[in-house]
């Protein structure tokens, strides 16, 4: 979810546009805000800073997958090297 400030900056913003703003003033700005946070938990929108975490985490991933190949590469060859030394 869009970080809380976010949105606040936004119905700020659309309020502003609006002629009716000035008279209805917060109410306006409020029911816009939860308009939109509604509206954006429907996308299922995450903030860059969930985004940057689940980046670092996916980067641990590759890097533990690429270690865990090299060693079932190295494991194989050690096998393949038992079996012609029995044979």
């Amino acid at each position: 979810m869009m970080n809380h400030n976010a949105f606040e900056e936004l119905s700020r913003r659309l309020s502003a546009l609006l002629p009716a703003a000035n008279t209805m003033g917060e109410e306006l700005r409020t029911k816009i805000e939860q308009t939109l946070k509604k509206g954006f938990a429907e996308l299922n929108l995450m903030t860059q800073d969930d985004f940057e975490a689940q980046a670092v985490t996916l980067q641990r991933a590759m890097q533990r997958i690429e270690e865990l190949e090299a060693l079932i590469k190295d494991l194989e060859a050690k096998l393949e090297s038992v079996e012609q030394s029995k044979g």
